[in-house]
């Protein structure tokens, strides 16, 4: 007997009737656009939440108890550190102040928050080599670095640098001279970026107590496992403190923007929305083209011709469908992908094993369409029909 793949009628059937299979590819683009775009901003928010996590030059970590995210940063006793430094198999430790300030942009004169990082640059604990080339600036009275890609309500800080001279910013109502620029990046939280001493640092906030820090860094000896000396650490100070891992630091992080805040619903949701309306696009197709043929469908069932058999020519439609639409939707992606980068200064980047499950979902959504469709194609009988 002629096996399905002799005679493509999946394809024959849909390339038929023109209008309708053009309505039917879009329906799945727009799908897919839906779900790539919901996808690719979940995982920017993600990547982006822990950037300031990757560049961190440490092993260990040291936070306050109640600490929730990078943005909301809460203070604790540099003494813990201290007790830190003590573990055999540590090889330095280094203090970070963090916390939000007013920065004017120097053309407007608007004040926008901005993130503001306190460190001991002889310590170098951040791996940005442009920072850590200029430690000996940064130690300067008021002097900080400016991240290029912060976010333009700044101002046109870049351009101004570019000639060569710094330049003077209200932050926090305190004249900083701007000294560099370093590459940083953007979040869902933090909107731009200066980086200076902790001295400075705490010029800038003149009510924060010295001492009081938001993050410590723990650099372990070579060869020393950072697990053992996290639980060593633990056990040694009080629990006033959390210590991780930085990779658990990252993963906390994350944790926290999927799980305790809506953000990162709204996207999951986002892409089952989008798996929804292409699911009753692609059924609505299929449906309609099922009961149009519904007699062709007949004739071969009483020419002996098994219902598996029709089922593989609705889920071969279904399969084109998919791959047809997923094309033209993953170049509208790409597109989008970068407009949305360039706007947001969001890490928006299609990763193949973002577009490979994308196209798994489409062909999953569009094949569960094409099964309940089936339905009318399972229960007709010939007999009848005729």
């Amino acid at each position: 007997m002629t096996s399905l793949f002799d005679i493509p009628l999946g394809w024959l059937q849909l390339k038929r009737e023109k209008l309708r299979f053009a309505v039917a590819l879009l329906g799945v683009s727009f799908a897919v656009v839906l779900i790539l775009m919901q996808i690719g901003f979940r995982e920017a928010l993600f990547n982006s939440a822990v950037r300031f996590h990757d560049t961190l030059n440490a092993d260990v970590v040291l936070i306050a108890h109640d600490q929730s995210n990078i943005v909301a940063p809460r203070s604790f006793s540099q003494r813990r550190l201290y007790q830190a430094r003590g573990v055999a198999g540590v090889a330095a430790v280094t203090p970070v102040y963090i916390a939000i300030g007013n920065f004017e942009n120097p053309v407007t004169h608007g004040a926008r928050g901005i993130f503001i990082v306190g460190i001991d640059p002889s310590g170098a604990p951040l791996r940005l080599a442009e920072v850590n080339a200029r430690a000996q600036a940064i130690e300067q009275r008021d002097v900080a670095l400016f991240d290029a890609l912060s976010r333009p309500e700044f101002g046109p800080i870049p351009d101004l640098l570019a000639s060569g001279s710094p330049i003077p910013v209200d932050v926090n109502h305190r004249e900083i001279s701007l000294a560099g620029l370093f590459h940083f990046g953007t979040s869902f939280g933090i909107d731009g970026t200066l980086v200076t001493s902790e001295t400075n640092f705490l010029r800038i906030f003149p009510d924060r107590e010295r001492g009081l820090i938001e993050l410590g860094i723990v650099r372990v000896e070579p060869g020393q496992d950072p697990l053992r000396i996290r639980d060593a650490i633990r056990a040694r100070v009080e629990n006033d403190v959390l210590v991780l891992t930085r990779e658990e630091f990252r993963a906390q992080e994350i944790a926290y923007w999927d799980s305790a805040t809506p953000i990162g619903y709204v996207f999951s949701f986002g892409v089952i929305v989008g798996l929804v309306v292409g699911g009753i696009i692609v059924y609505q197709i299929l449906f309609a083209d099922v009961n149009d043929h519904l007699p062709e469908y007949a004739t071969l069932k009483a020419m002996g011709y098994s219902n598996a058999f029709l089922a593989g020519v609705v889920i071969q439609q279904a399969v084109i469908l998919a791959t047809l639409g997923f094309l033209p939707a993953l170049g509208i992606s790409l597109v989008l992908y970068r407009i949305s980068g360039e706007a947001t200064r969001l890490p928006l980047e299609m990763t193949k094993e973002t577009a490979l499950f994308v196209f798994g979902l489409t062909v999953l959504m569009c094949t569960l369409s094409a099964l309940m469709a089936l339905r009318k194609v399972r229960s007709a009988d010939p007999a009848e029909i005729f």
